[in-house]
């Protein structure tokens, strides 16, 4: 505070010197340079009271309003839906029992409500389907002789899926 109070008494007293040389200087404009060393002073005495105040109660806590502007925005989450369904597509193209026990239903369900929009059922669409689509949702798919044979090649696989996007 003391600090405060020296700067603004030097200030002051500069201000009365740059007064006084006004003055000397132009001898006709005495209000208005009285009016602007009033308001130089008082200037510097506001700025000189907010420092004290500032000093006196300090911010202990953020506002509530900043840190939600400061927050770093997360990154985007990937859905457990696509995750799920990622997974189910390599196991798939693994083994042949995951094809048939993970994979097939669900390509059988979005193939019945791809029928279903055109009036057909899944057990009369053979002719309707393509042929790898048509073996992989067929309702009479047996399951594998062998759980653990080579599942879906990559290329086959996105035969199947462009075939259901074009149903």
């Amino acid at each position: 505070m003391k600090r405060l109070a020296v700067a603004w008494l030097f200030l002051s007293a500069l201000a009365g010197v740059v007064l006084g040389l006004a003055r000397l200087l132009a001898p006709g404009w005495f209000e208005l340079e009285l009016d602007i060393f009033i308001l130089v002073v008082g200037g510097i005495a506001i700025v000189d009271v907010v420092l004290l105040l500032r000093d006196a109660y300090p911010l202990e806590d953020v506002p509530e309003i900043a840190a939600a502007f400061e927050r770093e925005a997360e990154p985007p989450q990937r859905p457990p839906q696509l995750e799920r369904i990622e997974r189910e597509l390599t196991m798939a193209s693994s083994t042949a029992f995951d094809l048939h026990a993970r994979l097939r239903p669900q390509l059988r369900e979005i193939a019945e409500l791809r029928l279903a929009t055109r009036g057909v059922r899944l057990e009369d669409a053979a002719g309707v389907l393509d042929q790898e689509l048509w073996e992989l949702v067929r309702p009479d798919r047996p399951p594998p002789s062998n759980r653990h044979a080579g599942g879906i090649p990559p290329a086959e696989l996105r035969r199947v899926v462009e075939a259901l996007e074009a149903l």
